[in-house]
């Protein structure tokens, strides 16, 4: 696929929505609700990129997978009331951590007793289950109601690093690419077509976690990649650091058509954002940064 078919329209959200999703069977696009790391960080200084944590929809042969429920996880909730009901998708956790999964309790649809969905995540590193996870943030006192309020048929699999989901001829392809926040990277296959969502890429990687990661981008029309910061985090500097070289270093190594920069830091506002990806186009002109309502077709 040329880098030419990947598109990113910036018209009203829904029209677009309505016009990519038609007819699709034979369809395969991506939709950014969230592209925040860290914590929500709503202002007028972050409207334009968004301030939601990360949550990405992917429309894949007609089945819909989402990767990460963070605070956009509950935009897309919103946006999927106004389809046709019932619906049944997929939902991808990178990690277990707060800005992965803090969108759950908020998701309407789960609300839907008609509605299916299907859980997938790795342990904690206390050993919970993604299920345990999802549940502790909905009990007193976090949350006024628990899980089990949610009418939805919820179905839970206990992911391992190396497994592979098969979804029909949607294949998912997981791997380990973070040792130290326990996260997984993902990459989903349909015919020749391929997006990979490596949202935890870090400078200290180990050669395997390295191997890894390149694995699961090789050759992807549209590799999703987090902004990668210098520790220790809270001396956050905004100037002679590239943070996003190492997620450009690996869409280089591994061939990948396009690049998207998402996870910004909740200290980067619009102007900011603006200067990096000016740096960032200039050492790889298919890459661009991610914001809330971005469309990215595929096929």
């Amino acid at each position: 696929m040329s880098n030419s078919q990947l598109s990113s329209p910036q018209n009203n959200l829904t029209r677009n929505q309505d016009t990519l999703l038609s007819n699709q069977q034979d369809k395969f696009t991506v939709q950014f609700w969230g592209v925040r790391g860290l914590i929500p960080s709503p202002g007028t200084n972050t409207n334009r990129y968004g301030g939601n944590t990360a949550c990405v929809e992917m429309h894949v042969a007609g089945k819909r997978l989402i990767f990460d429920g963070g605070t956009g996880l509950r935009l897309l909730g919103k946006n999927w009331l106004k389809l046709q009901q019932p619906i049944e998708a997929h939902l991808f956790f990178t990690n277990s951590q707060l800005n992965r999964i803090q969108g759950f309790p908020f998701f309407a649809p789960a609300f839907i007793r008609e509605n299916s969905f299907h859980i997938y995540g790795t342990p904690a590193f206390n050993g919970a289950s993604i299920k345990q996870c999802l549940c502790n943030q909905m009990i007193q006192p976090h949350f006024p109601y628990p899980l089990q309020v949610m009418q939805s048929d919820l179905h839970f699999h206990n992911l391992t690093p190396d497994r592979e989901i098969n979804l029909d001829d949607v294949t998912v392809k997981m791997a380990l690419i973070n040792h130290n926040q326990n996260s997984i990277g993902y990459r989903v296959d349909w015919q020749n077509y391929s997006v990979g969502y490596l949202t935890d890429l870090h400078t200290n990687a180990n050669e395997i976690e390295q191997k890894r990661a390149i694995e699961l981008s090789q050759g992807v029309d549209l590799l999703i990649a987090n902004s990668t910061y210098t520790p220790p985090r809270f001396n956050h500097c905004k100037s002679g650091e590239s943070h996003w070289q190492t997620a450009v270093d690996l869409a280089q190594t591994a061939g990948v058509k396009q690049l998207v920069i998402s996870h910004h830091h909740p200290d980067d506002d619009d102007d900011f954002l603006d200067q990096i990806q000016i740096e960032m186009k200039s050492a790889f002109s298919e890459a661009l940064l991610g914001h809330e309502g971005l469309i990215l077709v595929v096929i």
